[in-house]
């Protein structure tokens, strides 16, 4: 059985986004190559564009889509990071998961008491070491305190508006160049092994259902026919909640391939340079300190993931950024009839299993252990459990590769996007576990917001004012020519 429930009164969208949709063909195609190509036009309300010298900090999915964007709208752009090449850290190996409609906040009502029970769990998706650090302490404490039912559902709207923007912005994208990185377009199925799964589930489809998102509430049989290699899991389902308008892909490949053609635009990429500091006068950033010696710009993007904070609290910045480790295993597919068409999210273990061309990616757990970066055995056989336990037989797990990385969560699960205390610093980070799904859009977003435009979507409460207490972040950029 399935129960469908279709995308209305999109509370969040754009007149011309919702136009977009429920136009014909024609005019659809006139409003997307519009929306495409608005990226060049000044906006109406303000001076004439001028483009600026501009440097990212990081060279991840985020801070990729930035340099791509700011650079269509014009504007000189470096980017700067530590690594010989782009998305080689958290960007590397994630779940490969775009899940607009899967994007929620950790921070929900009843975590609290299934943190305590996950704890003891042998493939348990919560892990705490219990070494000191008044960093995490504070981070757990904010987090806490978002685990009520209005500021779930006001968390999880957000981030939900910014991830179906986001999507929308990736398939104009796609179009736009023709970009691959071993994409689907076939949704995401969240699947529960239990009934009391089932009933919890209500709270995202209220939200989902106010925001106009899709999905489809199946039984048994419906999750089965939605991703077929599940049929000798059967006994093992209760039930599943499918986000039809949702992809996949690698973030790795799209990061490359995308800094590829950013490149092609002009946008200049210094790999295997480190980053010191922040140089400050006044109430701007006047250049950054590297082991390349000092680079100046008129605007600098902090887009470093985990480490914006390191590089944030010397400007008295305080970032609610805390590393939270994830895993995964890349298995290669030997016998495609069992594996997943796309995504499938196991509700047990907070694990995500993705189809990725001829490979599995399956990722998850969340390790608070601040920058350790091992890889315990023990964390993999979770993997491999929950794989196998759904997906018998398709992937040959001898083959399999591990990898570990730093999710940046911000304790209400919403990135932050946009300026700074700061004049010329903009902030594009705290994105958690959602970056690949969040890039293009935080991206696009930030490039407006630079550039003196108004953004597509509201993005008012995703900026650094909300752990302000509501204060503005900063006064208006002044847009200083390229030199």
């Amino acid at each position: 059985m399935i129960i469908r429930h279709d995308r209305r009164n999109l509370r969040y969208k754009s007149k011309l986004r919702t136009f977009l949709r429920h136009s014909t063909r024609i005019t659809a195609k006139i409003a997307r190559t519009f929306l495409r190509y608005s990226v060049f036009l000044p906006h109406p309300f303000s001076a004439e564009f001028r483009p600026m010298k501009i440097v990212i900090l990081g060279a991840g999915v985020i801070g990729v889509t930035s340099a791509w964007y700011l650079a269509r709208a014009g504007h000189e752009v470096t980017v700067i990071d530590r690594q010989p090449a782009p998305a080689l850290e958290t960007s590397f190996a994630n779940a490969g998961e775009v899940s607009p409609g899967y994007s929620a906040p950790w921070a929900a009502p009843g975590i609290p008491v299934k943190a305590m029970k996950w704890l003891f769990m042998k493939h348990a998706p919560l892990i705490i070491q219990a070494r000191p650090d008044l960093a995490k302490l504070s981070w757990v404490a904010q987090m806490l305190m978002n685990c009520t039912t209005p500021a779930y559902k006001r968390n999880k709207s957000r981030m939900v508006r910014l991830a179906e923007y986001s999507r929308d912005c990736l398939i104009d994208l796609r179009g736009e160049t023709g970009i691959a990185y071993d994409e689907r377009m076939q949704g995401t199925l969240q699947l529960f092994r239990t009934a009391k799964q089932v009933e919890g589930a209500a709270k995202d489809i209220d939200v989902l259902r106010a925001d106009g998102v899709p999905f489809e509430v199946l039984d048994r049989a419906g999750c089965i026919a939605a991703e077929p290699g599940l049929a000798s899991s059967a006994d093992k389902i209760a039930g599943g909640l499918r986000l039809p308008n949702d992809e996949t892909g690698d973030c790795f490949k799209f990061t490359n391939a995308l800094s590829a053609r950013a490149e092609a635009l002009g946008v200049t990429f210094r790999y295997g340079v480190s980053i010191h500091r922040l140089n400050k006068s006044g109430d701007r950033i006047t250049s950054v300190d590297t082991s390349a010696g000092r680079i100046d710009a008129n605007a600098f993007v902090l887009a470093l993931g985990s480490y914006s904070p390191l590089l944030a609290a010397p400007l008295g910045i305080k970032l609610p950024v805390y590393p939270v480790k994830g895993y995964s295993i890349t298995v290669p597919i030997v016998d495609a009839d069992r594996a997943p068409v796309s995504t499938v999210m196991d509700e047990t273990h907070k694990i995500a299993i993705t189809r990725l061309g001829d490979r599995i990616r399956v990722g998850g757990m969340a390790e608070i252990a601040g920058y350790d970066q091992s890889l315990p055995l023990k964390r993999r056989a979770t993997l491999e459990h929950s794989v196998e336990d759904l997906f018998g037989g398709a992937g040959d797990q001898s083959r399999a590769t591990f990898w570990s990385g730093l999710r940046p969560m911000t304790p209400d699960g919403t990135p932050i996007l946009g300026r700074s205390p700061i004049g010329n610093l903009f902030l594009n980070t705290g994105h958690g576990t959602l970056g690949w799904t969040m890039a293009c859009g935080s991206g696009r977003v930030l490039a407006d917001v630079i550039s003196g435009r108004a953004a597509e979507i509201d993005a008012s409460d995703l900026g650094f004012a909300r752990y302000q207490g509501g204060r503005a972040a900063a006064p208006a950029l002044r847009a200083v020519p390229a030199e």
